[in-house]
Protein backbone atom coordinates (compact mmCIF):
# COMPACT_ATOMS: atom_id res chain seq x y z
CA UNK A 1 0.00 0.00 0.00
CA UNK A 2 1.33 3.43 -0.96
CA UNK A 3 1.08 6.43 1.33
CA UNK A 4 -2.22 8.12 2.11
CA UNK A 5 -4.23 10.77 0.27
CA UNK A 6 -6.77 13.05 1.93
CA UNK A 7 -9.66 14.14 -0.28
CA UNK A 8 -11.57 17.17 1.04
CA UNK A 9 -14.98 17.50 -0.59
CA UNK A 10 -17.49 20.33 -0.57
CA UNK A 11 -20.80 18.50 -1.14
CA UNK A 12 -22.63 21.75 -1.96
CA UNK A 13 -20.39 22.53 -4.97
CA UNK A 14 -22.37 22.99 -8.19
CA UNK A 15 -21.27 19.73 -9.84
CA UNK A 16 -20.54 17.73 -6.70
CA UNK A 17 -22.08 14.31 -6.23
CA UNK A 18 -21.50 11.23 -4.11
CA UNK A 19 -20.97 9.30 -7.34
CA UNK A 20 -18.04 11.46 -8.43
CA UNK A 21 -16.35 11.33 -5.04
CA UNK A 22 -16.78 7.55 -4.98
CA UNK A 23 -15.31 7.35 -8.49
CA UNK A 24 -12.32 9.45 -7.43
CA UNK A 25 -11.75 7.29 -4.34
CA UNK A 26 -11.91 4.07 -6.38
CA UNK A 27 -9.41 5.40 -8.88
CA UNK A 28 -6.94 6.42 -6.15
CA UNK A 29 -7.30 3.09 -4.32
CA UNK A 30 -6.78 1.22 -7.60
CA UNK A 31 -3.37 2.93 -7.75
CA UNK A 32 -2.52 1.60 -4.30
CA UNK A 33 -3.26 4.65 -2.17
CA UNK A 34 -5.03 4.71 1.16
CA UNK A 35 -7.79 7.34 0.81
CA UNK A 36 -9.50 9.37 3.53
CA UNK A 37 -12.50 11.42 2.41
CA UNK A 38 -13.49 14.44 4.50
CA UNK A 39 -16.73 16.36 3.88
CA UNK A 40 -17.18 20.04 4.65
CA UNK A 41 -20.23 21.06 6.66
CA UNK A 42 -20.12 24.86 6.45
CA UNK A 43 -18.20 27.79 4.99
CA UNK A 44 -14.61 27.80 6.22
CA UNK A 45 -14.68 24.12 7.14
CA UNK A 46 -12.38 23.07 4.27
CA UNK A 47 -9.59 25.23 5.70
CA UNK A 48 -9.79 23.77 9.19
CA UNK A 49 -10.02 20.22 7.79
CA UNK A 50 -6.93 20.82 5.64
CA UNK A 51 -4.96 22.35 8.50
CA UNK A 52 -5.75 19.33 10.68
CA UNK A 53 -5.11 16.83 7.86
CA UNK A 54 -1.52 17.95 7.19
CA UNK A 55 -0.60 17.04 10.76
CA UNK A 56 -0.89 13.39 9.66
CA UNK A 57 1.65 14.01 6.86
CA UNK A 58 -0.35 12.59 3.93
CA UNK A 59 1.44 12.35 0.60
CA UNK A 60 -1.21 14.56 -1.03
CA UNK A 61 -4.33 16.60 -0.31
CA UNK A 62 -6.96 16.80 -3.04
CA UNK A 63 -9.54 19.58 -2.88
CA UNK A 64 -12.85 18.64 -4.53
CA UNK A 65 -15.22 21.54 -5.17
CA UNK A 66 -15.05 25.01 -6.69
CA UNK A 67 -12.66 27.93 -6.47
CA UNK A 68 -13.94 28.87 -3.00
CA UNK A 69 -13.16 25.39 -1.69
CA UNK A 70 -9.71 25.51 -3.31
CA UNK A 71 -9.05 28.84 -1.62
CA UNK A 72 -9.96 27.45 1.78
CA UNK A 73 -7.77 24.37 1.40
CA UNK A 74 -4.88 26.55 0.22
CA UNK A 75 -5.23 28.72 3.32
CA UNK A 76 -5.08 25.55 5.39
CA UNK A 77 -1.90 24.10 3.89
CA UNK A 78 0.07 27.08 2.47
CA UNK A 79 3.63 27.08 3.74
CA UNK A 80 3.68 23.32 4.33
CA UNK A 81 5.47 20.71 2.22
CA UNK A 82 2.26 18.79 1.53
CA UNK A 83 1.29 19.12 -2.16
CA UNK A 84 -2.24 19.90 -3.32
CA UNK A 85 -4.22 18.72 -6.34
CA UNK A 86 -7.76 19.62 -7.37
CA UNK A 87 -10.93 17.91 -8.56
CA UNK A 88 -13.06 20.67 -10.16
CA UNK A 89 -16.73 20.42 -9.18
CA UNK A 90 -17.65 24.09 -8.85
CA UNK A 91 -19.49 26.84 -10.69
CA UNK A 92 -16.78 28.33 -12.91
CA UNK A 93 -13.66 26.30 -12.05
CA UNK A 94 -11.31 29.14 -12.99
CA UNK A 95 -8.27 27.56 -11.32
CA UNK A 96 -8.86 24.30 -13.20
CA UNK A 97 -9.04 26.20 -16.50
CA UNK A 98 -5.89 28.16 -15.63
CA UNK A 99 -3.76 25.10 -14.90
CA UNK A 100 -5.32 22.66 -17.37
CA UNK A 101 -7.17 20.25 -15.08
CA UNK A 102 -10.01 18.42 -16.88
CA UNK A 103 -13.46 18.37 -15.31
CA UNK A 104 -13.82 14.61 -15.73
CA UNK A 105 -12.97 12.71 -12.57
CA UNK A 106 -10.52 10.14 -13.93
CA UNK A 107 -8.57 12.74 -15.92
CA UNK A 108 -8.21 14.99 -12.87
CA UNK A 109 -7.17 12.11 -10.63
CA UNK A 110 -4.62 10.84 -13.14
CA UNK A 111 -2.92 14.24 -13.05
CA UNK A 112 -3.13 14.28 -9.24
CA UNK A 113 -1.18 11.05 -8.83
CA UNK A 114 1.15 11.26 -11.82
CA UNK A 115 1.91 14.97 -11.89
CA UNK A 116 4.91 16.67 -10.33
CA UNK A 117 4.24 19.40 -7.76
CA UNK A 118 5.21 22.91 -8.83
CA UNK A 119 6.01 25.58 -6.29
CA UNK A 120 3.79 28.61 -6.89
CA UNK A 121 3.37 32.08 -5.45
CA UNK A 122 0.13 33.34 -3.95
CA UNK A 123 -1.43 36.71 -3.27
CA UNK A 124 -1.72 37.73 0.38
CA UNK A 125 -4.30 40.26 1.56
CA UNK A 126 -4.71 41.97 4.92
CA UNK A 127 -7.70 44.17 5.66
CA UNK A 128 -7.63 46.95 8.24
CA UNK A 129 -10.44 45.86 10.57
CA UNK A 130 -10.04 48.86 12.86
CA UNK A 131 -10.62 51.31 10.00
CA UNK A 132 -13.72 49.42 8.95
CA UNK A 133 -15.54 48.95 12.25
CA UNK A 134 -18.59 50.87 10.97
CA UNK A 135 -18.75 49.04 7.63
CA UNK A 136 -20.85 45.95 6.81
CA UNK A 137 -19.70 42.86 8.70
CA UNK A 138 -17.73 40.14 6.92
CA UNK A 139 -19.49 36.80 6.46
CA UNK A 140 -17.94 34.19 8.77
CA UNK A 141 -14.58 33.13 7.33
CA UNK A 142 -11.48 31.77 9.04
CA UNK A 143 -8.70 34.32 9.25
CA UNK A 144 -6.09 32.23 7.42
CA UNK A 145 -3.29 33.25 9.76
CA UNK A 146 -2.50 34.86 13.08
CA UNK A 147 -2.39 38.31 11.52
CA UNK A 148 -5.86 38.02 10.03
CA UNK A 149 -4.56 37.73 6.47
CA UNK A 150 -5.77 35.45 3.70
CA UNK A 151 -4.08 33.99 0.66
CA UNK A 152 -5.63 34.01 -2.79
CA UNK A 153 -4.58 31.99 -5.81
CA UNK A 154 -6.68 33.68 -8.52
CA UNK A 155 -7.49 37.32 -7.87
CA UNK A 156 -8.73 40.06 -5.60
CA UNK A 157 -11.56 42.18 -7.01
CA UNK A 158 -11.94 45.71 -5.63
CA UNK A 159 -14.95 47.96 -6.26
CA UNK A 160 -17.64 46.84 -8.71
CA UNK A 161 -16.37 43.25 -8.73
CA UNK A 162 -16.34 43.06 -4.94
CA UNK A 163 -19.76 44.69 -4.67
CA UNK A 164 -21.25 42.19 -7.12
CA UNK A 165 -19.96 39.28 -5.02
CA UNK A 166 -21.17 40.98 -1.82
CA UNK A 167 -24.68 41.14 -3.33
CA UNK A 168 -24.90 37.46 -4.30
CA UNK A 169 -27.73 35.42 -2.86
CA UNK A 170 -26.08 32.19 -1.71
CA UNK A 171 -29.25 30.13 -2.12
CA UNK A 172 -29.67 31.37 -5.69
CA UNK A 173 -25.97 30.65 -6.33
CA UNK A 174 -26.46 26.98 -5.38
CA UNK A 175 -29.27 26.73 -7.92
CA UNK A 176 -27.98 28.87 -10.78
CA UNK A 177 -24.21 28.74 -10.38
CA UNK A 178 -22.52 31.38 -12.56
CA UNK A 179 -25.92 33.02 -13.16
CA UNK A 180 -25.90 34.33 -9.58
CA UNK A 181 -22.81 36.46 -10.33
CA UNK A 182 -24.33 37.84 -13.53
CA UNK A 183 -27.66 38.59 -11.85
CA UNK A 184 -25.94 40.36 -8.94
CA UNK A 185 -23.86 42.48 -11.33
CA UNK A 186 -26.95 43.50 -13.29
CA UNK A 187 -28.78 44.35 -10.07
CA UNK A 188 -25.93 46.51 -8.79
CA UNK A 189 -25.14 48.37 -12.01
CA UNK A 190 -28.11 50.83 -11.96
CA UNK A 191 -27.23 51.99 -8.44
CA UNK A 192 -23.43 51.73 -8.64
CA UNK A 193 -21.96 54.99 -7.33
CA UNK A 194 -18.35 54.31 -6.32
CA UNK A 195 -16.01 56.52 -4.34
CA UNK A 196 -12.53 57.20 -5.63
CA UNK A 197 -9.83 54.86 -4.35
CA UNK A 198 -6.11 55.48 -3.93
CA UNK A 199 -3.65 52.74 -4.90
CA UNK A 200 -0.03 52.84 -3.73
CA UNK A 201 1.63 50.42 -6.15
CA UNK A 202 5.26 49.73 -5.24
CA UNK A 203 5.62 53.29 -3.98
CA UNK A 204 3.84 55.07 -6.84
CA UNK A 205 0.34 56.51 -6.35
CA UNK A 206 -2.60 55.96 -8.69
CA UNK A 207 -6.34 56.59 -8.39
CA UNK A 208 -9.35 54.71 -9.74
CA UNK A 209 -12.73 53.25 -8.87
CA UNK A 210 -12.29 49.48 -9.33
CA UNK A 211 -9.45 47.02 -9.81
CA UNK A 212 -8.66 43.38 -10.44
CA UNK A 213 -5.40 42.26 -8.83
CA UNK A 214 -4.39 38.84 -10.12
CA UNK A 215 -2.02 35.92 -9.78
CA UNK A 216 -3.53 34.20 -12.82
CA UNK A 217 -4.41 35.19 -16.38
CA UNK A 218 -7.97 33.88 -16.42
CA UNK A 219 -11.06 35.35 -14.79
CA UNK A 220 -14.68 34.20 -14.61
CA UNK A 221 -13.96 31.21 -16.84
CA UNK A 222 -11.91 31.77 -19.99
CA UNK A 223 -11.78 35.59 -19.97
CA UNK A 224 -8.34 37.13 -19.51
CA UNK A 225 -8.19 40.38 -17.57
CA UNK A 226 -4.47 40.13 -16.68
CA UNK A 227 -3.07 38.01 -19.53
CA UNK A 228 0.56 38.14 -18.35
CA UNK A 229 -0.04 36.82 -14.81
CA UNK A 230 1.49 33.44 -13.95
CA UNK A 231 1.26 31.34 -10.79
CA UNK A 232 4.99 30.65 -10.77
CA UNK A 233 5.88 34.33 -11.21
CA UNK A 234 6.38 36.06 -7.81
CA UNK A 235 4.51 39.19 -8.93
CA UNK A 236 0.98 40.53 -9.14
CA UNK A 237 -0.73 42.13 -12.12
CA UNK A 238 -3.27 44.88 -11.56
CA UNK A 239 -5.91 46.09 -13.99
CA UNK A 240 -7.01 49.47 -12.63
CA UNK A 241 -10.28 50.96 -13.89
CA UNK A 242 -10.43 54.77 -13.74
CA UNK A 243 -14.00 55.34 -14.96
CA UNK A 244 -16.87 55.58 -12.49
CA UNK A 245 -19.92 55.89 -14.73
CA UNK A 246 -22.24 52.95 -15.41
CA UNK A 247 -21.48 53.26 -19.12
CA UNK A 248 -17.79 52.92 -18.23
CA UNK A 249 -18.53 49.65 -16.44
CA UNK A 250 -20.46 48.33 -19.44
CA UNK A 251 -17.60 49.36 -21.73
CA UNK A 252 -15.10 47.54 -19.50
CA UNK A 253 -17.24 44.38 -19.53
CA UNK A 254 -17.43 44.50 -23.32
CA UNK A 255 -13.68 45.11 -23.55
CA UNK A 256 -12.88 42.15 -21.31
CA UNK A 257 -15.25 39.90 -23.28
CA UNK A 258 -13.54 40.87 -26.55
CA UNK A 259 -10.00 41.02 -25.18
CA UNK A 260 -9.63 44.70 -26.06
CA UNK A 261 -9.78 46.29 -22.59
CA UNK A 262 -6.03 46.83 -22.21
CA UNK A 263 -6.16 49.32 -25.11
CA UNK A 264 -8.56 51.60 -23.23
CA UNK A 265 -7.01 54.91 -22.16
CA UNK A 266 -8.76 54.87 -18.79
CA UNK A 267 -7.34 51.49 -17.76
CA UNK A 268 -3.91 51.11 -16.12
CA UNK A 269 -2.26 47.70 -16.48
CA UNK A 270 0.65 47.30 -14.08
CA UNK A 271 2.99 44.73 -12.56
CA UNK A 272 3.48 44.95 -8.80
CA UNK A 273 4.83 43.32 -5.65
CA UNK A 274 2.96 45.37 -3.02
CA UNK A 275 -0.29 47.34 -3.22
CA UNK A 276 -1.96 49.50 -0.58
CA UNK A 277 -5.61 50.38 -1.30
CA UNK A 278 -7.19 53.28 0.57
CA UNK A 279 -10.82 54.35 0.36
CA UNK A 280 -14.15 52.63 0.78
CA UNK A 281 -14.99 49.67 -1.48
CA UNK A 282 -15.98 46.01 -1.30
CA UNK A 283 -13.40 43.25 -1.84
CA UNK A 284 -13.75 39.70 -3.12
CA UNK A 285 -11.00 37.08 -3.31
CA UNK A 286 -11.24 33.97 -5.49
CA UNK A 287 -14.98 34.57 -5.92
CA UNK A 288 -15.89 34.90 -2.23
CA UNK A 289 -16.54 38.07 -0.26
CA UNK A 290 -13.67 39.31 1.91
CA UNK A 291 -14.63 42.70 3.36
CA UNK A 292 -13.96 46.41 2.82
CA UNK A 293 -10.95 48.52 1.99
CA UNK A 294 -8.48 49.79 3.13
CA UNK A 295 -6.35 46.74 2.53
CA UNK A 296 -2.80 45.70 1.74
CA UNK A 297 -1.97 43.10 -0.91
CA UNK A 298 1.43 41.59 -1.55
CA UNK A 299 3.05 38.56 -3.14
CA UNK A 300 3.74 35.50 -1.00
CA UNK A 301 6.52 33.83 -3.01
CA UNK A 302 6.89 30.04 -3.20
CA UNK A 303 4.06 29.36 -0.76
CA UNK A 304 2.22 26.34 -2.21
CA UNK A 305 3.11 23.07 -3.91
CA UNK A 306 0.40 22.55 -6.54
CA UNK A 307 0.12 19.61 -8.95
CA UNK A 308 -0.82 20.39 -12.55
CA UNK A 309 0.41 19.58 -16.07
CA UNK A 310 3.50 21.31 -17.45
Amino acid sequence: MKSSIVLINNPTAKKASDKKIAQASRYLMSKGYKVEVLFTEKKGNAESLAREAIKGLPSLIIAAGGDGTFNEVINGIAGSEIPMAILPLGTTNVLAKEIGIPENVEGAMEIAVRGTPKTISLGKIVRSYEDNKNNPPIPPLPKGGEGGFRYFVLMAGIGFDGEAVFGINETFKKISGKGAYIFSGLKILPVFNPRELTFDIDGKTYSGYSAIISKTAKYGGDFKITPDARLTDPTLYICLFKGKKRLDVLRYVFGIATGSHLRFKDIEYLKARRIQIDGNAHIQIDGDYFGMTPAKIEVAPNTLRLIYPS
